[in-house]
């Protein structure tokens, strides 16, 4: 299992709205894409804006070439990505998942 991150930032009054963008691009791709296992969003508040990191899931590198294209190290983003980024991380980071007592983390076959 890869844990994929991404961070990124937006003003604090387009956060919810950012949300719901990220809901119809980036996590509904995730989610088209076998070998995805889900994602988590996570958010918080800093000023004026909000910084979103962004955790995916994935059963394989080859999973992850299948969303993200041959250089996985990159980040992806969507056509409306700069009306909402104010800061953003161009590069992702990809960990090997070695335990979590979340159900399923660690197991080779997706959850049912």
């Amino acid at each position: 299992m890869i844990a994929r991150t991404w961070r990124g930032a937006v003003r604090a009054a387009d956060a919810d709205r950012y949300l719901a963008y990220l809901e119809e691009t980036g996590l509904a791709s995730y989610r088209s894409t076998p070998g995805n296992r889900g994602a988590t969003v996570l958010r918080r508040i800093l000023g004026d804006e909000c910084e979103f990191l962004i955790l995916s899931l994935w059963e394989s590198r080859e999973a992850i070439k299948a969303f993200a294209g041959e250089e996985i190290s990159v980040a992806r983003f969507y056509p409306e990505d700069d009306q909402f980024l104010v800061n953003r991380d161009l590069t992702v980071n990809h960990y090997e998942v070695v335990w979590s007592d979340l159900p399923d983390l660690t197991a080779s076959s997706p959850p049912s």
